[in-house]
């Protein structure tokens, strides 16, 4: 006999509905083992026992308490059978709705204040002190268990984490190598793209007409180079018979050797204040050499004397002789230029009447029987010795109207008398009928008068000097007063008489040249009355746009030619005429470089190249590949470059050296920066018809669909346009925002025709050492600057091999088609600055000043260089072209180099800048603070732009009214066509 008591727990009871049958069979599994099976009614009766809490299951003897209730049972039972079941049946179902329900919560509490007991240290199923809970036998063998499986699932969290951390490193190996094999298969792409390249460049230089030369090698002179015979005749001297260009090959680099002044005996003499400024622009000229052996040219400077009673000038044989005496004279003095520079309106021409030989003479004073025409030349008189103009105090070129319309101060002793009494001036006609008059002058005195006197216009002339006049030759026009006083005058005048000696044989003179220069620098435009005077570098000046020539014989018309021309033409020669006086004539290093640079080109050897500022790279290490953003690259199905992705490719350098002097010398001379500089490429290089590019001149050239033109796919797929191929590099400064910068060169990953990346550092403190840098697939060239300046961003790096430049901030965000788009509308407007955020100019009527205005316009003046592409060509203007006083403002407000930039190129190019697309810079979020949001930044700006004005003398900027958008942009297309571009 097996006994339980109030173990209920540890019973199982089968389904109800093998009870209702008949039959059921009750297992009672205790520790594995089956005892018995009952019928029905015995099951019955054994569950209302089991109520009571009591089992007895025998096969011989019961207890007495389990009789007595079984009896009772059935005597129960035999009198209403069917009241027993249906009372069994109600205890059995809530039996098990008691079993199923409350124990297991009961168990749950049990269970969890035994944990609470134990301390949070012990988990619920952790290990635990066996006398705690195992006080039965059962539940200490659950405890075992327990224990037994906590141990095992220790070891499979040990287990699991040593295969995790296992997985975790051949994930680091896989993406090591997925990294390899992508660098690999790059590396693989760059080689075909290489490889392709290379055979398309073969190709072209199989098919071009146009050989490589290489440089011709240099002959040095032979140093007792006799020279050639003299000519017959002094006067018949010209570059082609009396200078030997043997001595100077083209790529020479034209070495000039300059005389010491205390070599020779009448060095001396000369003035201090010349020799001082003399001595000062040799020391910054990039042509002169110490080595007389390789030299073209030598200088010998001759004047001006200083004069003084004890020590007369030398005769003219005298001075011969001292000319012969020269070291390197060899003979006949071939390759000099003997230079008399004149301070004075009176400047002694003292090398009248002195055989030179073949050595050509450069001053201020010719007589026409001195003068060779194509061989000597005539400079302008050295005006500031050793001070440098006050650009600052030059009046400015608006209004464009003065208050005099013409003025003149003069004296001209010798026929003054005369011209007071002569009676009045006849008409034009009676003059025509007439003999012409034998001195031009004096119809002139009379002529201005009348003009004056009819009050028509307000006018200025005066005959008579109201202190002496300044000495000077015979039948010119002597200066009155000093110098400010003359400047004082034209300062109010619009046109500034110029008068040419009487003498027609006196064709150039100090005292005109004065005038002429005195009325270039305050901005009123000289009207030279006389067509026999040569002006200075007249043989590549082009005098006619900033200066009237008026023949005497039409001084009866001057006046009503005066009011006929208008204010547009009126300060376009202001403009030029400006540009020439602080070009050529303003300081005594202008003075002279234009001597040096009046030789070079009319014997055709180039400038020297312009200077690069040399990239002091900072090491810099890379990080992970750089993702590229969906929605900065999106541009629906079309690619925004090719398909095969072209490597690095630098623009072409130097292809047009020796045109400057053979070809474009006028435009050279003409327009700024003038013709002291050999540019690596400038944005205004002719273009080629359209035909060219594919009959023997397509060397560089990607015309969209091979010529036959396309939509968008076959728009993505090349350049086209009028010009090669080429490519851009961006140009980003940055100051002390690592993840900033680290984020915008992440977006700059795939984009197409990118050359390269120019940080410029503009911090003290370098870069933090554990930075890494976004590998972009390209070179990232991180530029150390000496100081924190704005102007840093517009240096011409050498780190930069490419004709366009997209400068842009580092916390501007452009999409990849935005960028693109750019490029090519630059490329068709290469003089300009092409861009995205858009500012202008706004009159101030209260203060009658310029404005910085940043609002919402239908008009705009400039693009703001934080996301903008311009040429390299306009770096160097801007680093060593561009007033200096414009800089050092950027460097003192920290601003505004971006309306520095929009000032040169508008005053260069006389055009607006052009704006692309309907979106300008964003900001990123969250960015440190930057210094356009500062309150006195555009405080800041409104001084910029009126401190510009002042230095040019005018407003450069120029108005736009229209943006551009692709061609297909809004554009109904058929299915089968695609647009140039998705969003623009």
């Amino acid at each position: 006999m097996i006994s339980f008591c109030h173990e209920k727990d540890e019973i199982s009871f089968y389904q109800e509905s093998q009870l209702k049958q008949g039959h059921t069979i009750y297992e009672l599994q205790k520790r594995g083992k089956t005892e018995s099976v009952y019928s029905t009614d015995e099951v019955a009766l054994w569950q209302l026992n089991l109520l009571n809490g009591c089992i007895h299951v025998s096969g011989s003897e019961e207890s007495d308490s389990c009789t007595m209730q079984r009896s009772g049972g059935i005597v129960g039972n035999s009198g209403q059978p069917w009241v027993l079941r249906r009372v069994r049946l109600t205890w059995l179902s809530f039996m098990l709705f008691f079993i199923l329900v409350f124990f297991p919560l009961i168990a749950h509490y049990y269970l969890t204040t035994i944990d609470e007991a134990g301390g949070p240290d012990k988990r619920i199923f952790g290990p635990r002190p066996g006398g705690e809970l195992c006080e039965a036998k059962h539940v200490q063998d659950l405890c075992r268990i327990r224990e037994s499986v906590s141990e095992e699932l220790l070891q499979l969290e040990a287990k699991r984490q040593e295969l995790n951390g296992e997985i975790a490193r051949l994930n680091l190996r896989i993406e090591a190598c997925k990294r390899s094999i992508d660098s690999a298969k790059q590396d693989l792409l760059q080689l075909k793209n290489v490889i392709s390249q290379t055979e398309h460049s073969y190709k072209e230089l199989m098919a071009q007409n146009q050989p490589k030369l290489s440089l011709p090698v240099r002959l040095l002179p032979d140093k007792d180079d006799p020279g050639y015979p003299p000519p017959k005749s002094v006067q018949n001297c010209r570059l082609h018979t009396c200078f030997d260009y043997a001595r100077c090959p083209l790529t020479s680099g034209f070495p000039v050797y300059v005389y010491d002044t205390g070599s020779y005996p009448w060095g001396g003499k000369l003035d201090p204040l010349v020799k001082q400024a003399f001595a000062s622009s040799i020391k910054s000229s990039v042509y002169v050499t110490d080595n007389p052996n390789i030299a073209c040219l030598y200088i010998v400077l001759v004047g001006e004397i200083h004069e003084s009673p004890s020590s007369p000038p030398a005769s003219p044989l005298d001075l011969e002789k001292q000319l012969k005496a020269l070291p390197y004279w060899r003979l006949d003095g071939h390759n000099h230029l003997l230079v008399h520079l004149s301070r004075k309106s009176l400047t002694q021409n003292f090398l009248y009447n002195v055989s030179t030989g073949r050595a050509a003479v450069a001053q201020s004073t010719f007589f026409e029987n001195q003068f060779r025409e194509g061989f000597d030349m005539v400079v302008s008189p050295l005006v500031h010795a050793l001070s440098e103009p006050n650009f600052l105090e030059v009046p400015p070129q608006v209004p464009v109207k003065r208050k005099y319309l013409f003025t003149f101060q003069g004296e001209k002793v010798e026929s003054l008398r005369s011209s007071l009494l002569e009676a009045p001036p006849q008409s034009f006609e009676e003059e025509m009928e007439g003999d012409p008059p034998a001195d031009y002058d004096d119809r002139i005195i009379g002529t201005l008068k009348a003009v004056q006197d009819s009050h028509l216009d307000q006018v200025l002339v005066e005959f008579t000097c109201k202190n002496q006049p300044k000495l000077s030759l015979p039948t010119e026009w002597a200066l009155c007063g000093e110098r400010e006083d003359r400047l004082e005058v034209l300062n109010v005048s619009t046109f500034a008489l110029v008068i040419s000696p009487g003498d027609v044989q006196l064709v150039a003179s100090a005292g005109c040249s004065m005038r002429l220069f005195e009325a270039l620098e305050v901005g009123a435009i000289p009207v030279v009355l006389g067509d026999h005077s040569k002006l200075p570098y007249h043989h590549l000046i082009r005098w006619s746009e900033a200066v009237i020539m008026v023949p005497k014989p039409r001084i009866t018309e001057l006046h009503f030619l005066l009011r006929s021309i208008s204010d547009n033409d009126l300060l376009a020669m202001r403009r030029q005429g400006r540009f020439l006086w602080e070009t050529y004539f303003s300081t005594s290093e202008s003075i002279f470089s234009t001597i040096l640079a009046s030789v070079r080109t009319s014997i055709q050897i180039p400038a020297a190249p312009i200077r690069e500022e040399p990239a002091q790279e900072i090491p810099h290490k890379a990080g992970k590949l750089a993702g590229t953003d969906a929605n900065m690259a999106d541009n629906g199905d079309l690619d925004l470059g090719p398909v095969e992705v072209e490597p690095p490719y630098a623009s072409p350098r130097f292809l047009r050296n020796f045109t400057y002097t053979a070809a474009d010398v006028y435009r050279t001379w003409n327009r700024a920066p003038g013709p002291f500089h050999l540019f690596p490429h400038t944005p205004l290089d002719p273009v080629l018809p359209s035909e060219a590019k594919f009959l023997g001149s397509g060397t560089g050239f990607r015309p969209i669909g091979g010529g036959s033109g396309g939509s968008g796919k076959e728009f993505q797929a090349a350049l086209g346009g009028n010009v090669p191929r080429e490519q851009f590099t961006v140009v980003m400064l940055t100051y002390e925002r690592e993840e900033v910068l680290m984020n915008s060169l992440e977006r700059l990953n795939g984009l197409p025709y990118l050359n390269k990346v120019v940080v410029v550092w503009n911090s003290p403190k370098p870069p933090s050492d554990d930075l890494l840098w976004p590998d972009i697939g390209l070179p990232i060239v991180v530029v150390h600057t000496e100081k924190n300046s704005l102007n840093n961003r517009f240096l011409p790096w050498d780190a930069v091999e490419t004709e366009a430049i997209l400068s842009i901030d580092d916390d501007a965000h452009l999409r990849h088609d935005e960028i693109m788009f750019g490029f090519r509308v630059w490329r068709e407007a290469r003089d300009r600055i092409v861009g995205f955020p858009g500012r202008f100019h706004a009159w101030d009527v209260n203060h009658q000043s310029w404005l910085y205005n940043s609002n919402y316009s239908c008009e705009l003046s400039m693009v703001l260089t934080g996301a903008a592409f311009f040429h390299k060509y306009y770096a160097y203007l801007y680093s060593y072209v561009m007033p200096q006083a414009i800089r050092d403002m950027v460097d003192e407000y920290i601003n505004c180099e971006d309306i520095a930039m929009n000032f040169l190129v508008s005053h260069i190019t006389r055009k607006p800048p052009i704006k692309v697309t309907s979106r300008w810079t964003f900001r990123c979020p969250g960015c440190p603070q930057a210094l356009s949001h500062d309150d006195s930044h555009f405080h800041e700006r409104h001084k910029c732009i009126n401190f510009f004005v002042k230095v040019y003398g005018y407003m450069p900027l120029l108005y736009t009214q229209f943006r551009v958008d692709s061609v297909l942009f809004k554009t109904r297309l058929p299915h089968d066509k695609t647009k140039c571009f998705k969003f623009i």
